[in-house]
Order: structure tokens, then sequence, then C-alpha cells
């Protein structure tokens, strides 16, 4: 049943169409998400796995199975390790005459690392991200419907 098609004295109709105009802070919900919690009410956790999201939040029962952060967690979380480890490499080479294996046996773990470190954070920040701007579903309508 679409919003249009229920009686004008449906109270889920005026709830709907009051979080629709409602706005929603855009940081707000990126820290809730960075923090790994819900980014509606920043209590639910966001993730029962380590990259798997819940279906909804335990807590105020908001709907994240349609999300899509597909491959902005990753491209970010490359983003931000390659210029760190690059620059910190770089703040090394300068101060110290490693050699290339003290190099290696430094930087590989510290990027490993990082990676395992950011990934799960930036992906809760995507979906907060998403969910304050109505995207992929968390604007009361299916992506079906746009289509």
């Amino acid at each position: 049943m679409n919003v249009s098609d229920r009686p004008a004295d449906d109270p889920h109709l005026a709830e709907a169409v009051a979080d629709l105009s409602e706005p929603r802070d855009t940081l707000q919900a990126m820290a809730r998400g960075f923090l790994m919690r819900c980014p509606r009410c920043g209590r639910g956790p966001l993730f029962h796995g380590f990259l798997k999201s819940v279906d909804k939040c335990e807590a105020c029962g908001e709907v994240f199975h349609h999300h899509r952060a597909d491959d902005l967690p990753p491209y970010l979380t490359i983003f931000i390790v390659g210029h760190l480890v690059v620059a910190l490499f770089m703040g090394a080479e300068q101060v110290s005459d490693l050699p290339l294996w003290a190099h290696l046996a430094i930087w590989i773990p510290v990027t490993i690392a990082l990676s395992l470190v950011l990934l799960r954070p930036l992906k809760g920040a995507t979906i907060g991200l998403q969910w304050a701007m109505r995207m992929h579903g968390f604007g009361g309508r299916s992506e079906e419907s746009d289509a």
C-alpha cells in the first residue's frame, strides 16, 4: 500500500508525512554512524557482524536492510590510509635511514591495521549520510517506485 492509498485519517500516514518534512542533522547522523550506532537514535548498534549491518535498529525500529553503502567505505579507507601511510613513510625516510625490510616490516602492518580499524566506522558514516539525505529507501519510498 502506498502512502497515497491510505485513508486520510490513518495515523501512520500523518507520522510518515511528519517524518518526511522533519530535517535530519547530517553531521550528527554521520557521527553516530561512525561510532557504529543507529543514525536516527544513536542507541542501537548498527552492525551485527564486522561489516554486516542490522536489518533494523533494536532501539527505535529504523530499517537498514535497504542501505547501499557499496564501494564508498572501501574507497574512503584507501584514500585516508594511503595518504597517512605515504606521509608517515616519507617523514620516516627523511629522519632515518632504515633499510627496505624495516620499512616493509613497519608500513605493511600499519596499513593493514589502519584499514581494518577505519573500514567499519566509515561504512557506518556512509549509512548515516544516506539516512540523513533520505537516500536509497530512507526517505519513505522504495527505489522501485522511482524507476
